[in-house]
């Protein structure tokens, strides 16, 4: 028994499998407290069901928390970004680009030190120990406790990013320290901005965690509690404190990983209409294709991995506004409150919802209460959903052929049986929790990326090696060893530097060993 929740920001889905068979599925609204929707979702779920506490297996829970808290700079805690570059890198400091109210929430406590390697691992410059414990003495007395360290090309050579961490918590016992290495890709400072970002979510990742497993364990439930990230695959709680970015954009993941599982489509568009926006994506062997390009969250570059997914303010809980055929829809929405708000459920506020009642595609609340409604300003609304999500499906194909998608999320009935540049809609059973079924089936993942200098050893040996570590990094996660296997190789020749060197990233996956 596997216990799949996720937390939209109108609904909290869940669901509750048994091998590959679902048992029982339920939606509550989502609430200001996040872990007080999920309690409430566990003990709906396990009373429709029948099936004991000590029954679930494993809790797979999807959440919001850490993209919110950067999104809304709030919750953040001081962080000092340490470099090591010196004198390479000096004309750009680190979170040079940053928006102003991120760079404040964090304190600006910014430090370029010597050291780091080039591509083939040749140093710099060398570190200097007594450079690191003055740098440790200012955060000190700063009073910062989240530290995030960089090393250029440390995916190649991490030793300088590991002997540095050990000099400053050395000096700063009880520090939260982040490793540019285990977070981000090659590019330097993408990869030294996705882990600051890593470090100043260290404290919430704590409070929300421990929040996760009290309300967990309120329900009776004894069962290990995972984090789903954004590659489809899960985090333990140990991996989700020290790595909280990978929970980013886990959401549309969830979704496009359940969508694959009902439908049995493992390669199409997936388009997953929830309360507040629509997220379409592209399934690649049953996984979501990942963005090729730096990636913005709250508007810092980032590197790590993240699926290609184009998102929109319009679903259920959109605000619907305008007369006649002159009607807008979103991208504001009423979120979590539909319930209290939209006209259907005696609310004074016309949404996506309400039209989907008025124009016969859905069945909720008190028809009653629309009916004065303008046909008019329901078409209108109607053919607006329509076009807008049709226009970025076209945004996100490869040809201008027809394509089959996959019709996912509660507010997909807006959409009705046919979309501009869509050949069919699939909509499988259960469409309205894919979101929860994609992380009650989460498997455990590991990644690497790396460049290798082929001078010094054959191409076949270093994709062994690249894939040796991948399936370590996938055990070492959780992944029962004798399920690893290797789904995604990406190798690139980089021909413009010496030494024949190739960049090979690599990704392996595994089922979750319930047994451990």
């Amino acid at each position: 028994m596997r216990l799949g929740i996720d937390v939209g920001g109108t609904n909290t889905d869940a669901v509750l499998m048994e091998g590959r068979r679902v048992v029982a599925v339920c939606k509550t609204p989502t609430t200001p407290d996040v872990s007080e929707g999920i309690g409430a979702a566990l003990w709906r779920i396990l009373a429709s069901s029948g099936v004991s506490p000590a029954q679930v297996q494993a809790v797979m829970i999807g959440t919001t928390h850490f993209t919110n808290a950067v999104v809304e700079a709030r919750h953040l805690a001081p962080t000092a970004a340490v470099r090591l570059g010196a004198p390479a890198t000096l004309a750009v400091p680190p979170m040079a680009d940053w928006p102003d109210r991120l760079h404040r929430a964090l304190g600006g406590h910014t430090y370029v030190c010597r050291g780091g390697h080039e591509f083939d691992g040749r140093e710099i410059s060398a570190l200097d120990p007594d450079e690191l414990r003055r740098v440790a003495t200012d955060i000190g007395e700063a009073g910062v406790a989240s530290v995030a360290v960089t090393s250029v090309f440390s995916p190649v050579n991490a030793e300088m990013e590991t002997r540095a961490a050990g000099i400053l918590a050395e000096e700063l016992p009880g520090v939260k320290i982040s490793l540019s290495r285990e977070i981000g890709r090659i590019g330097l400072i993408e990869r030294e901005n996705a882990t600051i970002l890593n470090a100043s979510l260290g404290p919430l990742a704590d409070r929300v965690l421990d929040g996760f497993e009290e309300v967990v364990a309120r329900a009776g439930i004894r069962a290990s509690l995972f984090i789903t990230q954004n590659d489809g695959t899960l985090l333990n709680l140990d991996y989700a404190r020290r790595y909280p970015v990978a929970t980013f954009a886990s959401g549309p993941t969830n979704s496009m990983r359940g969508a694959a599982f009902l439908s049995g489509v493992t390669d199409g568009v997936v388009i997953d209409v929830g309360g507040t926006t629509t997220d379409v994506g592209i399934l690649v062997g049953g996984f979501p294709r990942e963005a090729s390009v730096v990636v913005h969250v709250g508007g810092v570059s980032t590197n790590f991995r993240m699926p290609d997914v184009l998102s929109l303010g319009i679903g259920g809980g959109s605000m619907v506004r305008g007369s006649g055929t002159t009607v807008t829809v979103g991208p504001d929405s009423l979120g979590y409150r539909l319930e209290e708000q939209a006209r259907v459920f005696g609310g004074p506020d016309l949404t996506a919802t309400d039209i989907a009642v008025a124009g016969g595609l859905a069945d909720i609340g008190d028809r009653n209460a629309i009916g004065g409604l303008d046909n008019d300003v329901v078409q209108a609304a109607l053919d607006r959903i329509r076009l807008d999500i049709a226009g970025t499906v076209d945004r996100m194909k490869t040809s201008a052929d027809p394509v089959a998608a996959i019709v996912v999320g509660g507010g997909s009935v807006l959409l009705g049986d046919d979309l501009p540049g869509v050949s069919e809609m699939i909509r499988p059973d259960n469409f309205a929790v894919a979101n929860a079924i994609g992380a009650a089936i989460a498997q455990v993942g590991g990644e690497v990326d790396r460049v290798f200098s082929l001078e010094d050893m054959g191409r076949q040996e270093a994709l062994d090696s690249a894939r040796s570590e991948a399936t370590e990094r996938a055990v070492v996660a959780g992944a029962e060893p004798a399920t690893v296997e290797v789904v995604d190789i990406e190798e690139v020749p980089l021909p413009y530097l010496p030494s024949n060197a190739v960049r090979i990233r690599m990704k392996a996956v595994g089922d979750l060993g319930l047994s451990a």
